[in-house]
């Protein structure tokens, strides 16, 4: 018997079965070698496999297994895998599934692309689709399903149109000024000195704090509900704790009800504790009129949110408190320093926190 496998259309490897003969026929491999010379089996073997072609849909869900499953080298966060598995979806398979992957040809992507931007999708979008695809026909070549990457010189704009509101310290100091509650309070306040994002702030036990070393463990995030990975591993880390800031954060340890390690630094009054802070509910009801009413303009739709208040501090840090880039990375625990600027230094713990201090001061914010 000779025994091969088949690549099937829907990714699978198939095992296949030729019938060469009896043993008594062939009572030595190299006899029954021959015999599958002579029959051309390993011709119509290779024939077969090489006819057999993948459909894009398949290739895609294979993609999916492959960079998101149990596999997976790079685990990713359980809100990644719904964005990617939605634009996996809800545009690569919806438009392309029912293709043979090697048929289809770059200028036909490139067409498609274009066409999602005059139905009103953003280029930063269609940049991120574009990325997407690439990457399914590149697992597709490593894992021997396609052998072509139609996507590698399809181009598409990356640049966007949206600026985020940035504010000044003298602004959030009067945003700070009409928040009574403070729960609210001690939120915002940290979220503008440390620049965490939403759900790294929402998700920190008041263990993470490292009171005698002056910083804040930052290694998880609340997303959908319950703690989760950090956006990236440059995410994973530490950020400044200020001495003004952490003499804020003893008070409020003191005021709220919820006080223990394991306890939310921003709990949900309304679930026990036992969850953060709803933080679009704060947003809508708070955070949004105060700035209004402290005189920031905010069009009717336009965001704003906590994360103005993380694009706001990077923003004063360069531009106004001429802080080094590499710093001011370390702060925000970008991945790549071009994600804050194009520039390459070395930061430590004391300039992490001095520049923390600077914020603080210039919002009027001391110990007494």
């Amino acid at each position: 018997m000779l025994r091969y496998r088949v690549t099937k259309a829907d990714g699978r490897r198939v095992e296949n079965v030729l019938s060469i003969g009896l043993v008594r026929d062939f009572p030595k491999e190299k006899d029954a070698w021959r015999e599958v010379d002579r029959l051309g089996l390993l011709v119509r073997v290779n024939e077969d496999t090489s006819n057999v072609r993948i459909h894009f849909n398949t290739l895609a869900e294979h993609y999916l297994k492959a960079d998101f499953g149990e596999d997976a080298v790079r685990p990713k966060s359980g809100n990644t895998i719904r964005i990617v598995e939605h634009y996996v979806r809800d545009y690569l398979i919806a438009r392309w599934g029912n293709q043979i992957a090697e048929d289809i040809k770059p200028l036909e992507i490139q067409h498609w692309l274009k066409s999602l931007n005059n139905t009103g999708l953003a280029w930063t979008t269609i940049s991120k689709i574009r990325g997407i695809m690439h990457r399914v026909f590149k697992v597709g070549i490593l894992h021997d399903r396609v052998s072509i990457n139609p996507v590698e010189h399809v181009e598409t704009r990356c640049k966007t149109n949206y600026k985020a509101i940035v504010i000044t310290p003298t602004q959030t100091l009067a945003i700070l000024q009409l928040l009574t509650n403070p729960l609210h309070y001690a939120l915002v306040l940290t979220c503008a000195a440390t620049a965490l994002r939403s759900s790294e702030i929402l998700a920190l036990r008041w263990a993470d704090i490292v009171w005698l070393e002056g910083k804040t463990r930052v290694s998880k995030r609340w997303a959908n509900g319950k703690d989760g990975e950090t956006k990236t591993e440059a995410s994973d880390g530490y950020v400044p704790l200020h001495p003004v800031l952490a003499e804020h954060l003893r008070e409020w340890r003191v005021q709220t009800s919820y006080a223990t390690e394991t306890d939310f630094v921003f709990p949900s009054v309304r679930e026990g504790g036992k969850k953060p802070l709803y933080a679009s509910t704060f947003v809508a009801d708070y955070l949004r009129p105060a700035a209004l009413k402290v005189g920031i303009s905010i069009a009717d739709g336009q965001r704003f949110g906590l994360h103005n208040l993380r694009h706001s501090l990077s923003n004063w840090l360069v531009n106004k408190a001429k802080v080094p880039p590499k710093t001011v990375q370390g702060i925000l625990r970008h991945a790549k320093i071009q994600t804050t600027l194009d520039l390459y230094t070395q930061g430590d713990g004391d300039e992490t926190r001095a520049a923390q201090g600077e914020f603080l001061a210039a919002m009027g914010m001391t110990i007494e």
